[in-house]
C-alpha cells in the first residue's frame, strides 16, 4: 500500500483551493527582482484573494509584508551567525532572582541604552555566577533589536592579531571587528595572558573608545589585570575601558557546581 505525505500548502484552506503555482514569467521576474519570500508565498496569498475577492492593494501589503517579515528573519539568522555567540543562551533561560547583580541594574541593562551611548560594561566575579551567561543574552537581545555584535576570548584576539601583524594589517582588522555595535571579550583571568592577547585587548578597547561598546566578563575586577598582563599596557587598556564603563560584580556559589552537587547537571541514565 502507498502512501503520500503532503505540506502545509498542499492542504487548501476551508473554501480555498490548492493553490497553482506562479507563470513561469512572473516567477523569473520576483527571481530577477531577488524577492525570494513574494515567491514563495505567493500562490497561496494569490488563492485566497481569488477566493476571498481581496481588493489589488491588499494583495499588493500582504505580499510585501511577508517579503519584508522573511528578509528581516533572514538579516537576524546573519547576525546571529555572525556574532559567533559562544551557546545561544537568552534571556528566556535567566532566572534574575538568581543573579547576585541587583534586578533595577538587570533591567537598566537589558534596555541596551548603554550600548547605544557607546558605553562600556564591565562583570566581574567568580566563575560560575553567570557572566557569560548575561553577556551572551544581552548580546541576543540586541542581535534581535538590529544591531552587529562580535564575540571574542582573549586568545582569540591573540590569534587576531597574529594573523595581521605579519602583513601589517591589525590596525585594517580592528576596525573590521569594530563594524559591530557591541563587542564581547569573555573569559579575562582564567588563563595566563599571552603578549598577543593582551596588545590585541588593548588594541581593541583603544579603537572602540568612545566610538563602540565593549562588554567583558572577568574573574578579576580590572583594578587587577596588571596581575595579568604588563602592566603599562593594563594601565593604558583599564583607563580607557573605564572611563565610560558599568560595573557589576557578580558574587556567590557556582551554579554549575551547585546543579552538579544536586544531580541536575545531568539527565539520568537509563539501566
Amino acid at each position: 500500500m502507498s502512501t503520500t505525505t503532503t505540506t502545509a500548502r498542499d492542504v487548501p484552506k476551508a473554501g480555498i483551493p490548492t493553490a497553482p503555482p506562479l507563470p513561469a514569467d512572473l516567477e523569473q521576474l520576483l527571481r530577477r527582482l531577488r524577492m525570494p519570500h513574494i515567491r514563495a508565498h505567493a500562490p497561496e496569498v494569490l488563492a485566497t484573494a481569488k477566493a476571498q475577492r481581496w481588493d489589488p492593494a491588499e494583495v499588493l501589503k500582504v505580499l510585501l509584508s511577508q517579503e519584508v517579515a522573511g528578509r528581516d528573519r533572514s538579516a537576524l539568522a546573519t547576525r546571529r551567525a555572525a556574532a559567533g555567540f559562544p551557546t545561544g543562551k537568552t534571556f528566556a533561560a535567566w532566572d534574575q532572582d538568581a543573579s547576585s547583580i541587583p534586578i533595577p541594574t538587570q533591567q537598566a541593562l537589558r534596555t541596551l541604552e548603554w550600548v547605544h551611548r557607546r558605553e562600556n560594561l564591565v562583570v566581574c566575579g567568580p566563575s560560575g555566577t553567570g557572566k557569560t551567561f548575561l553577556l551572551e543574552a544581552l548580546g541576543q537581545q540586541a542581535v534581535e533589536q538590529g544591531m552587529r555584535v562580535a564575540w571574542f576570548t582573549l586568545e582569540d584576539l591573540g590569534v587576531l592579531l597574529r594573523r595581521h601583524r605579519a602583513d601589517d594589517t591589525v590596525t585594517r582588522a580592528i576596525a573590521r571587528v569594530l563594524r559591530a555595535d557591541l563587542v564581547v571579550v569573555d573569559d579575562i583571568g582564567l588563563l595566563p595572558v599571552a603578549t598577543d592577547a593582551a596588545e590585541g585587548l588593548y588594541r581593541l578597547v583603544d579603537a572602540a573608545y568612545e566610538k563602540r561598546s565593549i562588554a567583558i566578563s572577568s574573574n578579576l575586577h580590572p583594578a587587577g589585570f596588571d596581575e595579568l598582563m604588563p602592566k603599562t599596557l593594563a594601565t593604558a587598556t583599564v583607563d580607557r575601558l573605564l572611563h565610560h564603563a558599568h560595573v557589576c560584580q557578580t558574587s556567590g556559589e557556582s551554579v554549575r557546581l551547585t546543579q552538579a552537587l544536586a544531580g541536575q547537571g545531568v539527565s539520568p541514565l537509563r539501566t
